[in-house]
């Protein structure tokens, strides 16, 4: 055999030949990007949540937790002592901080308990047909969509010692003028109102929503059992908001927890105080007053936590209320 002819059996492929292994390895890299993309996409888009909550959330907890447990003043943040449950046991024998929890429980029941009763019977009424039934859903919004700065300073003048409206209609009543400011349990009915006056719409939606989610059914068959209307509202609406109404309890027990803008604004130049002789300082309000005026950031970090496992045992308690309400439902 001719030399020529040996290499001749052994020559290299055409150009055109080497195509199809070109194309196969182009689609092996795609379906591994697609993979990839399957795979990574999720956790590409929720990494921005993690990342806010990481630097705005779970950085401010753990860091006043930290704060909790060292003696830190606002005049020098790098000088921090350990003292361990310190400032937990400073707190629990200080006379403030105990007032502070007592206005602050009481602020709630004031508020939350008319609030909820209001919203309960607005949304019953507003379940009904009504004229103009969007207008009136509209506006029991807009409390809610009023600034707190705006509302506090509308219920300071209302509730002013000269010149009033409160004590106006009061003197007709022939009731003397009341100081709303000053007045323990006045300045708390006063804050109160402004809550009430804020969230009463804004839960009264909430019920709205639930009530026409309630099968006409029922209301049908209490119907021809010769229930009246009262009847079909509390032995059907109100069974059949069970959920919802303890929702809203926890909600506004957790707000009432959080009250802070109201009282400070109500209080005007003592605002932080919670009044003259405390009479309506709030637990938000007592810690703002210790971070912030006093200076003594570890101790408002201890009012922080203490807070928090004041809401983790209402988040407790709501899950156990909402267990016995599932069996016995």
């Amino acid at each position: 055999m001719s030399e020529s002819t040996e290499y001749a059996g052994t020559a290299s492929p055409a150009p055109g030949d080497a195509a199809p292994a070109a194309s196969g390895g182009r689609s092996a890299w795609r379906s591994r990007l697609y993979r990839w993309d399957v795979r990574a996409s999720p956790y590409v888009f929720v990494a921005p949540f993690f990342l806010f909550f990481g630097a705005f959330g779970l950085f401010p907890l753990l860091y006043t937790g930290w704060a909790s447990l060292h003696r830190l003043e606002l005049t020098d943040l790098h000088d921090s002592g350990w003292l361990g449950l310190g400032n937990y046991t400073s707190l629990l024998k200080s006379d403030y901080f105990w007032n502070a929890l007592g206005n602050t429980f009481t602020i709630g029941v004031l508020s939350t308990v008319p609030q909820l009763l209001v919203a309960l019977g607005v949304a019953h009424l507003l379940n009904y047909k009504l004229r103009g039934s969007t207008l009136w859903r509209v506006a029991m919004l807009a409390p809610y969509a009023t600034s707190v700065a705006s509302a506090s300073l509308v219920f300071t003048l209302l509730f002013a010692w000269d010149g009033g409206m409160v004590n106006w209609l009061l003197g007709f009543a022939g009731v003397g003028p009341v100081n709303w400011r000053e007045s323990g349990w006045g300045s708390q009915f006063a804050v109160s109102s402004i809550v009430i006056w804020r969230w009463t719409g804004y839960n009264a939606l909430i019920y709205l929503a639930a009530m026409q989610a309630v099968p006409h059914d029922l209301y049908e068959s209490a119907a021809l059992d010769g229930a009246s209307r009262w009847q079909q509202f509390r032995h059907v609406t109100v069974p059949m908001l069970r959920p919802t109404i303890l929702f809203t309890v926890v909600v506004s027990t957790i707000g009432a927890t959080q009250l802070f803008g109201e009282p400070l604004l109500f209080g005007g130049t003592a605002g932080s105080k919670g009044g003259a002789s405390h009479q309506f300082q709030t637990l938000g309000l007592y810690l703002y007053d210790q971070g912030w005026i006093n200076g003594h950031l570890g101790r408002a970090s201890a009012v922080a936590w203490l807070m928090l496992a004041i809401l983790l045992v209402v988040a407790a308690l709501n899950l156990l209320i909402a267990r016995r309400l599932r069996r016995s439902g």
